[in-house]
């Protein structure tokens, strides 16, 4: 991408990944820009979506384990999020509609959808809004955007006062993950640190994501999430899960909020075998 040279901190998070079969781009839709990467190939597709947290770029130990397994991967960042254009607070849209847009533009039709924390919200959507274009649906470390009253008061509940204002290294990887791998701590720092910019508006869903509403949800879905996730515990993760039709539930006990980070060969594997358990018709 031009003007990300080496010196530039987003130049050096880009030279750190190792994943060479991933190229980085861009594609404009409509009046926006999006980041992606794109390992190739003729296989099944996984698109995976980022936290609130994170961008196109978290993902390098996923793509080329996925590949290997013979998916073509594709990961971009959604507006407000490196690379990708800025939220407009007066018109932001939504993640669902957005994701419609590009994996139109590329041409893909049926594919698997895996989104974690923030990301989670837009697998919800998107299983109402298109639930033709799923092969499957996971959910990881994410209260799903499920808008229940009930549930996201007992989920408010759980953070203390200040628990916004804290680190986002603290309040995303786990107790066990910061003390073990100090290194990888601060890497996930490094792409943290450069992931998002201008307004910090928030993107809206196209449905209303009510028990009632989860509860038509027709895609096979997964979801799962770490014994020490400060915001999504196994609790509610199986409550979640509950109200949909067809969903198998996990829980992690050691992991924080990021396992796609914390412990990339326990989600890796858990996804491949659950897409590979749904393929494509």
């Amino acid at each position: 991408m031009a003007g990300l040279g080496g010196g530039t901190a987003a130049g050096r998070a880009l030279s750190g990944i190792g994943d060479a079969s991933s190229s980085h781009r861009t594609i404009e839709i409509g009046d926006a820009r999006f980041f992606y990467t794109d390992t190739g190939g003729p296989g099944e597709v996984i698109v995976l979506l980022h936290p609130a947290t994170g961008s196109g770029l978290i993902w390098e130990h996923q793509t080329a384990f996925f590949r290997r397994a013979g998916y073509r991967v594709i990961a971009y960042s959604r507006r407000g999020h490196f690379g990708s254009s800025a939220i407009d607070p007066v018109s932001p849209g939504t993640g669902a509609a957005d994701l419609l847009s590009l994996v139109d533009s590329l041409r893909i039709y049926r594919f698997h959808l895996v989104g974690s924390a923030a990301g989670g919200f837009i697998v919800s959507d998107f299983a109402l809004t298109a639930p033709d274009r799923l092969l499957s649906g996971t959910i990881a470390s994410s209260f799903g955007g499920f808008s229940d009253p009930d549930y996201r008061r007992r989920l408010e509940e759980l953070k203390p006062p200040g628990f916004n204002d804290l680190p986002a290294s603290f309040r995303e990887l786990g107790p066990h993950y910061r003390a073990s791998d100090p290194a990888g701590k601060a890497r996930w720092e490094e792409l943290e640190a450069i992931s998002q910019h201008g307004p910090r508006a928030r993107q809206g869903t196209i449905n209303r994501l009510g028990w009632d509403e989860i509860s038509t949800v027709s895609t096979s879905m997964m979801i799962f999430t770490g014994g020490a996730d400060l915001y999504m515990p196994p609790a509610l993760m199986y409550e979640a899960a509950s109200h949909f039709q067809q969903c198998v539930a996990h829980e992690f006990p050691r992991l924080g909020h990021s396992i796609y980070w914390e412990d990339p060969a326990i989600f890796n594997q858990t996804v491949l075998e659950f897409v590979a358990s749904h393929p494509d018709r």
